[in-house]
């Protein structure tokens, strides 16, 4: 199935930190871009954000400015909804809140052609619930990008119950002329990413609830023992605890309150706070000029150059850490009997 066009034009509602970053997307792959959003002066906003981070590529000689300036070029912000009628698709990027996305894909199925595509950047909400209410909910897809939208290469192309797979497959396919590594998804609570995700939000919360350590020594563990490029707590500040805490609300009520999916009293505690992370200034750290990240609570080597580690049996997956017992310069006897130590 081809792609669309980069003549066609695209509409992106919802003019936040994701829209805009879609926006980014689809104008850096050649397509006109609409970017809507009903607070006023939000898409201009979103477009100046645009350029002031395309612009920074520009000061550090990693872009040229004529390139900044066609793509910040395309994007057209528009105040009125009606001026999105003749995309060829529409991506809605506005709140986690499903009878608000009905009323606004209501909206624009009546606005918009036949044709047009109606895309949905919902991270959790299902898609056939969605498409539920409209008269062709067969032109209703997912497509779920993850933030930083120009940054992160994955999309999740989700199919509802009635969408057409024809259209799940242009959609797909536009989705790789834009550079993005896109995947085809079903409408299941939190779809790929949001579901394999719960765990490893939900884990680190509840520990920090229990005490077990503070959001700065986790996040190191994590880091350092898990080789992930973030702890928990430093992705959630980036994400916005209000996107994050409606997700795993959604997942969780999706799943029929299936304690593994547990919102965290902690993160709702954030939320009413308005400490959402990045976007607010303060999270479960401070963003503000001058703030220090704490250090994690870091316990001295006592380990001599001399320390032997016996190693008795099979110690099956755990196994592998000899290795790392080597390589940090200990010495290592394995022993594979019961015998004397």
């Amino acid at each position: 199935m081809q792609a669309l066009d980069t003549q066609t034009t695209i509409a992106v509602i919802g003019a936040g930190a994701m829209g805009s970053g879609i926006a980014q997307v689809a104008a850096q792959a050649g397509h006109k871009v609409y970017l809507h959003d009903q607070r006023d002066g939000a898409a201009s906003a979103g477009r100046d954000g645009v350029a002031k981070q395309l612009q920074r590529r520009v000061d550090k000689g990693k872009m040229e400015q004529q390139a900044v300036d066609a793509i910040v070029g395309r994007i057209h912000p528009v105040s009125a909804l009606s001026e999105v009628a003749d995309s060829r698709m529409v991506i809605e990027a506005i709140i986690e809140d499903l009878e608000i996305k009905h009323s606004l894909l209501a909206d624009l199925e009546e606005l918009c052609g036949k044709k047009t595509i109606l895309a949905t950047n919902t991270s959790s909400i299902s898609v056939t619930a969605l498409g539920a209410k409209l008269r062709h909910p067969e032109r209703l897809v997912g497509m779920h990008f993850f933030n930083p939208a120009p940054l992160m290469a994955l999309v999740e192309v989700v199919k509802g119950l009635a969408t057409d797979h024809s259209v799940a497959e242009i959609v797909h396919a536009t989705a790789t002329n834009w550079g993005k590594k896109p995947v085809f998804a079903t409408s299941t609570p939190g779809f790929i990413v949001n579901r394999v995700a719960r765990p490893f939000y939900a884990e680190s919360l509840r520990l920090l609830q229990e005490g077990a350590a503070d959001p700065a020594t986790l996040d190191a563990i994590v880091r350092e023992a898990g080789n992930f490029r973030m702890g928990p707590f430093e992705l959630t500040d980036l994400i916005g605890h209000d996107v994050n805490y409606a997700v795993t609300n959604s997942v969780f009520n999706a799943y029929y309150q299936d304690a593994r999916f547990l919102p965290s009293l902690i993160q709702k505690e954030l939320v009413e706070a308005g400490r959402l992370g990045r976007k607010s200034g303060h999270g479960f750290y401070s963003y503000t000029e001058g703030s220090k990240r704490p250090e994690p609570d870091t316990e001295p080597s006592r380990l001599s150059d001399d320390t032997t580690l016996i190693v008795k049996g099979d110690l099956g997956p755990a196994s592998a850490l000899i290795n790392r017992f080597r390589d940090a310069g200990l010495d290592i006897v394995e022993r594979d009997g019961p015998g004397q130590l």
